[in-house]
């Protein structure tokens, strides 16, 4: 599917999982169109997803927001810091059952990859006891971000907030292209270490213009 993104967006905050309910039907009905758009068009990016969700092509994306999501550790994320690199940017809650199976496949893959090629930013989204949780899923080599009030993304209809990230589903995976642009997204937890994964991240590594 091709989503166009025009003007300001609304954002509820904080995020809930009766914000994502309505996102979520949305984006379980984009996807399925998007598998067969992205199939179709030769010059567009290889499929891959998993049965429910597949990979969505965005056109038209707002630049990245100017802003510093926090780490877990306390130091800044910068996501504009990382010029002609893909970026996958993965939003979670600890009340997610879906992404405590996605997490650490994210973390297997950043542990594979070398940042010069990929970075990995995983978000959370609420105010749990998030170092605890990381510990207990054993991620090691994720940067963990903190977003409870909906810095990066948005999820319900209050006003507010300009940003390409929308929370669609819990998780959800967005990924920045070499020219630091929002290429597309997939909801729901998927393997991102497959060989699927591996020729659509191959496929925007090598292209170096929109």
């Amino acid at each position: 599917m091709i989503s166009h993104h025009r003007g300001p967006s609304v954002v509820r905050s904080p995020i809930s999982r009766r914000g994502l309910l309505k996102g979520a039907l949305v984006a379980t009905a984009a996807s399925a169109v998007g598998w067969a758009d992205a199939d179709a068009r030769s010059d567009g990016p290889p499929p891959f997803g998993s049965a429910r969700h597949q990979f969505t092509v965005i056109r038209g994306a707002r630049p990245l927001p100017p802003v510093a999501v926090p780490r877990l550790d306390g130091k800044p994320i910068h996501l504009t810091a990382f010029p002609g690199k893909v970026v996958l940017v993965n939003f979670w809650a600890t009340w997610c059952a879906a992404c405590k199976i996605e997490l650490p496949i994210l973390d297997r893959l950043q542990g594979i990859e070398t940042p010069a090629n990929l970075q990995v930013i995983a978000i959370a989204t609420d105010r749990a006891d998030l170092a605890s949780f990381v510990r207990k899923l054993k991620l090691r080599h994720l940067d963990v971000g903190i977003d409870p009030g909906g810095l990066v993304a948005r999820a319900g209809e209050v006003a507010g907030l300009d940003t390409p990230f929308s929370l669609y589903a819990m998780p959800i995976t967005y990924l920045i292209g070499t020219t630091g642009r929002v290429e597309g997204y997939l909801a729901g937890e998927a393997d991102w270490t497959s060989e699927d994964a591996k020729r659509l991240l191959d496929y925007y590594r090598g292209r170096r213009s929109g």
